[in-house]
């Protein structure tokens, strides 16, 4: 017999979480979850093709899905807690959920968006689409497409979710990480972090040329509130300071309209909110690693009498 499908996780992973205010691990989810749907030894060995147990990843979706409807929370690395919402969820509907509930959350809240506090500007129009929704006559291939997103969308929550958690300064090393996968500084060496106190609102300097004649310099804002206007006024001021014609400002939220308008109105401010980042993350393999999956497609050409 074949591992449950994720929607069928989803109640036990509530349930366990219910019972443990202060959170647990997500391994300790995972075997709950396992036990709860009676896995057998052989289910709890069947593996997918990346090598994860099937009932963990499983158990991993649904998890997500309790996230994306704002039930549950990624606590810390590899821990998941109840939110508030999600506890008040449990006590008005107890055991066993109705069908219609479990599909609810399992397919209703697919669409929803990386945490961006309410007054940030989307500063990637395309990272923000909606897609598609699916029909019985979409193509294999648009189902594909599809999955893929939805897997990136996976990975891009719980990216930002570790970004918020670590301290400021790992995050202002991976966001030179993130630049020298971009390309910036000839070797990793190129990029220093200089953030502490008295940085004068300077957290990096990237040198472009051996000689250090022309730099980039990086502010990265590790926040959950709105990056505005005089924050951008603080870091153009830091960088006339440093005479610096080009900065970059990073950060894991968002930034409002007056503070886009203020970097439009000047030259050499880049800006990067924390949708772009966690999809630089992605697109360059930075705290993330990918897998190729072999699509078979006919070589019409390998047929032909003339080849």
């Amino acid at each position: 017999m074949s591992v449950p499908t994720y929607d069928q996780f989803i109640e036990p992973i509530l349930r366990f979480l219910a019972d443990q205010p202060g959170g647990a691990s997500a391994r300790d989810a995972h075997e709950a979850a396992a036990d709860a749907l009676q896995l057998s030894e052989a289910q709890r060995q069947e593996l997918i093709n990346s090598g994860q147990a099937t009932y963990k990843n499983r158990s991993g979706w649904a998890h997500d899905r309790l996230k994306r409807a704002g039930l549950s929370s990624s606590a810390k690395r590899g821990y998941w807690k109840l939110t508030e919402q999600g506890i008040a969820y449990s006590l008005e509907n107890p055991a066993p959920l109705p069908q219609e509930k479990v599909e609810r959350l399992a397919i209703g809240f697919m669409d929803v968006k990386l945490r961006t506090p309410t007054d940030a500007i989307p500063l990637d129009v395309e990272l923000q689409a909606n897609p598609s929704p699916l029909s019985a006559t979409t193509s294999p291939d648009d189902r594909l497409e599809q999955a893929l997103k939805e897997l990136r969308d996976a990975v891009a929550v719980d990216l930002l979710d570790n970004l918020l958690q670590v301290s400021p300064g790992r995050f202002e090393v991976i966001v030179l990480d993130v630049l020298h996968r971009l390309g910036y500084g000839a070797s990793r060496n190129d990029l220093q972090r200089v953030g502490g106190s008295g940085d004068g609102g300077i957290d990096g300097v990237i040198s472009l040329d051996k000689l250090g004649l022309e730099k980039v310099y990086v502010q990265a804002k590790r926040w959950q509130n709105t990056v505005g206007r005089p924050d951008l006024q603080a870091f153009y001021g830091a960088l006339a300071g440093q005479k610096a014609k080009r900065g970059v400002f990073i950060t894991t939220s968002g930034f409002t309209a007056q503070a886009i308008g203020f970097a439009s109105s000047v030259d050499g401010i880049v800006l990067v909110d924390g949708t772009k980042l966690v999809h630089l993350m992605m697109d360059h393999e930075v705290g993330v690693s990918s897998r190729l999956l072999r699509l078979p497609k006919l070589d019409s050409d390998y047929f032909d009498d003339e080849a």
